[in-house]
This record gives C-alpha cells, sequence and structure tokens, in this order.
C-alpha cells in the first residue's frame, strides 16, 4: 500500500489530516462541528446539551478509529457559557470517552464574554498512527459495498437507538482482517461517500438493484459506517448491516 500521497495532507475520501512526526508514524487530527442543536433560545434541534457532546465526539473519535489510528486527546470549542450549557457538552464529551474505553485528556474552552443565543460546540481528536497499520486505500476492484447502520439525521438521532453506528462499531469491524476501507458517513450521505471512494480507488460503483437504505440522505452525526469488503463478514452486535453494491 502506498500511503506516501497522505503525508502532511488530508487524507482522501476522509476527515483526517495526516502528518508525519516521524519516519512511518503520522499524527492523525479530526474533527466535527454541531451548532443549533441544543436547548438555547435559537437552537433548532432541541436536546439536552449533553447529547450534543456525546455525538459530536463520537464522530471524531470514530473518523480516527476508522483508519486505525489509536486517539491520544480531545479538544472541545465551546461556543457557549460554561453553566449549564458548556458543562452539559463537557459531560457528553467525557461520557463518550468512557464509553469508547478511552482514558485521554480534554482540553477545553467556552464562551465567558459574549452571552449566546444558539448552542455551538466543535469537538477535535488527535491520535497516533503506524503507516503499516493506516486502514485505508486498501479497497480492491470486486469488493463488496456494505452498510453498518441505518441514515438518521436531527431528531432522529437517540443515544439508545440500536440501528445506529457507533465506535464500538467501527472497532468491531477493525478487528476483521477481510475488511479493507472503513469509512464513517455523516451529512455527504452513503452516496456521496461511496462515489468519493470509488474515483480516489480509481474504480466505479456498481449498485444493488434494490437499496435498503436510503443512499441519498444525510447520516447526521455518523450513524453508519460504510466498508468494503471481498464478501459479508459475520459481524456480532444489533447494528443491522446491508449489503449496498460492489465496486469494480
Amino acid at each position: 500500500m502506498n500511503t506516501m500521497p497522505y503525508k502532511n495532507a488530508a487524507a482522501p475520501n476522509r476527515d483526517v489530516a495526516l502528518v508525519e512526526i516521524q519516519p512511518g508514524i503520522y499524527l492523525a487530527v479530526a474533527c466535527d462541528s454541531a451548532g443549533g442543536i441544543g436547548e438555547k433560545e435559537r437552537d433548532v434541534v432541541k436536546v439536552p446539551p449533553y447529547i450534543t457532546g456525546r455525538f459530536t465526539c463520537r464522530v471524531a473519535l470514530m473518523e480516527l478509529l476508522a483508519i486505525g489510528a489509536d486517539p491520544l486527546a480531545v479538544t472541545a470549542t465551546i461556543c457557549s457559557e460554561p453553566s449549564p450549557t458548556g458543562e452539559g457538552l463537557l459531560k457528553g464529551i467525557t461520557d463518550e470517552l468512557s464509553a469508547s474505553c478511552l482514558n485521554i485528556p480534554v482540553t477545553i474552552s467556552t464562551e465567558k464574554n459574549i452571552p449566546t443565543c444558539q448552542t455551538g460546540l466543535g469537538v477535535t481528536a488527535v491520535g497516533l498512527v503506524k503507516e503499516k497499520g493506516l486502514r485505508m486505500g486498501r479497497t480492491k476492484s470486486g469488493d463488496g459495498i456494505y452498510c453498518l447502520g441505518v441514515p438518521k439525521v436531527g431528531n432522529e438521532v437517540s443515544l439508545d437507538d440500536p440501528e445506529i453506528a457507533d465506535t464500538g462499531a467501527v472497532k468491531r469491524l477493525l478487528g476483521l482482517s477481510e475488511v479493507h476501507d472503513i469509512i464513517p458517513v455523516g451529512s455527504r450521505g452513503i452516496k456521496g461517500e461511496v462515489e468519493h471512494l470509488a474515483r480516489v480507488s480509481g474504480l466505479s460503483v456498481q449498485w444493488e438493484a434494490r437499496l435498503p437504505v436510503n443512499t441519498e440522505k444525510s447520516a447526521g452525526p455518523a450513524t453508519c459506517v460504510v466498508f468494503t469488503a471481498p464478501k459479508a463478514p459475520e459481524i456480532k452486535g444489533p447494528t443491522p448491516v446491508f449489503r449496498l453494491g460492489a465496486l469494480l
């Protein structure tokens, strides 16, 4: 696998930047943001800040894990007052780290000067990955395209939904050697992610005649994950898995 094109650049098809800090060792940086999702006056989706913190942190972690990186630290840019909104967001972030079995530091900043009427949050996750451990650029002609989880967005999203992907789902995929690329799906939707993967892989997409999920819908906070493999792997857990087609 030739990873040199990824050196000190955004990785193709990924919301991750890779910076070579030593020969064969990369610093991986991923981020996610949320705006208008909370309990403030002008928030569009009304949920506790805790939920916003959980899912925003989850997306950044999933992006790192999906390429084989080990998360080392997280930053939280909280565009709201320290309390109660900031406290709720931070509690969500730290609980998501615990749910992901990660004991890593969190650096935060809150808005202490200006009153705000909408919730805003940015989460950055930083990790390390060795070149030989990069889980990207592995897709081959003839691989099947699969989706783990159902795309959901906005008020459809809840923490206890067995139909959506999480960091545990990504880890299960990482444990399967037959799985090639793993791509968390967000606002671009399944179709956008798959078509971009095909372009950077020099392949074309052959979709199934009847698709089991809406491939054009936003998947919100990475509620589903696209992955490639020569054949359907056996994956434990309640989250559904669908075959979408093949890359040729």
